[in-house]
């Protein structure tokens, strides 16, 4: 599952952290999220993550600091599931090895990735999660082409599977998304069976969105089955439990 489970701030009322975050927690109960890929989190998020998730650890640094400053992107993996073999962040930048603003980008942006290895199958594969930025254009493109990079050679030139998934703040029919498409697949195009829920993923806590435009992904390079795939648009009294509906995927 990639979720952008929305920053937490005051400013949202309502719709604050606070009165969101068991609800984030249930969602990803309810599907046995085996792997999960968060983005905006902050570090007291992060915190309130792991007591919901009591199965499961996490791999992330902070944005600002390459600690605990600024957003994070986590991947959290069901510890019972998978073993963690290696892990790292890097930037989304000209300068991937430390904090750093990249291109025209309004913010710092990072990767973060991890190599588990599945303890049933004995199988060994690299996840990605990001969270690209709003503004620059230009960033998103090189963003996509320094992970794509990366992913290659992570995998070996795809000797081990990837899946890549974040907030790509990008559509489908972008150069950003195009960019990727040269390494990696869109699940929602792979799955066996059809997709469910709205196109889109980000509704900005507005009941009534459209949800016409997708900027949320999972994506995968190597060899997988996609089983099924969802945009989860679980509701309730009028109100989501965050501003971006999760993306599920069921791969084998």
């Amino acid at each position: 599952m990639s979720f952008n489970i929305r920053m937490n701030t005051p400013n949202d009322g309502e719709n604050a952290w606070p009165n969101r975050k068991q609800w984030v927690g249930d969602v990803i109960k309810f599907n046995s999220v085996d792997i999960l890929g968060c983005q905006e989190v902050l570090v007291d998020q992060l915190h309130d993550l792991e007591k919901e998730l009591p199965h499961m650890s996490y791999v992330g640094v902070g944005r600002d600091d390459g600690k605990e400053g600024g957003e994070f992107s986590p991947i959290f993996y069901n510890t019972k599931e998978f073993k963690l073999i290696d892990s790292g962040t890097f930037w989304l930048s000209k300068n991937p090895e430390e904090p750093s603003k990249g291109w025209d980008a309004a913010l710092p942006r990072i990767c973060t990735w991890i190599k588990v290895k599945h303890k049933h199958s004995k199988r060994t594969m690299i996840v990605m999660n990001t969270h690209y930025d709003h503004m620059g254009d230009e960033a998103r493109i090189e963003s996509s082409k320094l992970i794509a990079k990366k992913a290659q050679e992570f995998s070996n030139n795809g000797k081990i599977s990837v899946v890549l998934m974040g907030d790509l703040n990008s559509s489908p029919n972008s150069t950003a998304v195009m960019e990727l498409q040269n390494v990696f697949q869109d699940t929602k195009t792979l799955s066996l069976t059809n997709p469910l829920g709205p196109a889109g993923t980000f509704q900005a806590f507005d009941y009534n969105a459209e949800l016409k435009e997708q900027i949320d992904f999972i994506m995968t390079y190597g060899y997988f089955k996609v089983l099924r795939y969802a945009h989860i648009a679980e509701a309730r009294d009028k109100k989501f439990p965050s501003d971006h509906l999760p993306v599920f995927v069921e791969i084998q």
